[in-house]
């Protein structure tokens, strides 16, 4: 029990079911959002690589790829996908680091592409975290970024949630994952239902495995548990980079409902973070 939720023992299961179409389905989405087709020669910076699936993009696409996360276990899955399709690869480069750390930090050099998916929230200072990353872009480099949108007093309710999710026994989390989906799943029915749409949940369900290649109850979990939990508005996002002379050029919300809202900015060649 803690106040921290054990992300990598997710990401070691969320392996077990990785296959070639969930490594298509993420590459594809890489490639959509940073509206490229390769990335050779381009070192890329992987912060908090969870699973290791998105380094793995990466490197497929021919970048140099550089991942580090804080859990030790994150950082085993990420050494595991390595492992299987990358031995021995010079190209990519795994240790456990911390985005808090600003010492650790200074030692990684700067990126074309710096890429944090759904982690800058879960650090315990987010806008400190959202600060460090700036500072590891080249100039006219790419910040990919996504961020849980604010819902206001949701995101209070959710984060009393995760709160009693992390100081609970596994029974209890199992059930409170449970009731979550439920109530998710419920709601999804009842909204199609108002939309004339079949209320049924399984074609959802097909195409979360097309949703960056994730999965529907290794999401559902990262929901649950996921603490520390902090969000933001986009507008809020977006001005904070804007200071620091970096250009949004990309974004995709979720629609002013829960989950992530994801922001592609490049940082400008006559600027530097401040």
């Amino acid at each position: 029990m803690g106040n921290r939720f054990e992300f990598g023992k997710n990401w070691e299961k969320f392996l077990k079911t990785l296959d070639e179409t969930r490594t298509w389905e993420a590459e594809k989405s890489l490639k959509t959002m940073l509206e490229i087709e390769k990335l050779n020669n381009k070192r890329v910076l992987d912060i908090g690589s969870g699973s290791g699936l998105f380094s793995l993009v990466a490197r497929r696409l021919g970048a140099t790829v550089h991942s580090f996360d804080y859990d030790p276990i994150s950082v085993a899955c990420t050494e595991e996908l390595k492992k299987r399709y990358y031995l021995n690869d010079s190209q990519w480069k795994i240790e456990q680091g911390d985005v808090m750390d600003s010492a650790y930090l200074s030692t990684l050099g700067k990126f074309d592409i710096v890429y944090s998916w759904g982690v800058l929230h879960h650090t315990g200072n987010m806008w400190e975290a959202l600060q460090n990353v700036a500072f590891l872009v080249e100039k006219e480099g790419t910040i990919f970024i996504s961020i849980y949108n604010d819902q206001g007093i949701l995101s209070q309710y959710w984060k009393l949630l995760k709160k009693i999710y992390n100081r609970s026994s596994k029974p209890i989390k199992i059930l409170l994952t449970l009731w979550v989906g439920l109530f998710l799943e419920l709601s999804g029915i009842a909204i199609r239902l108002l939309r004339g749409q079949n209320p049924l949940p399984f074609k959802n369900w097909a195409e979360k495995k097309k949703d960056r290649g994730m999965s529907v109850w290794h999401d559902l979990v990262d929901w649950v548990g996921g603490y520390p939990f902090e969000v933001a508005k986009p507008e809020a996002i977006f001005d904070f980079y804007r200071k620091r002379g970096f250009q949004l050029v990309k974004l995709k919300t979720c629609a002013g409902g829960m989950g992530c809202n994801e922001y592609v900015f490049i940082k400008g060649s006559s600027t530097s973070a401040t």
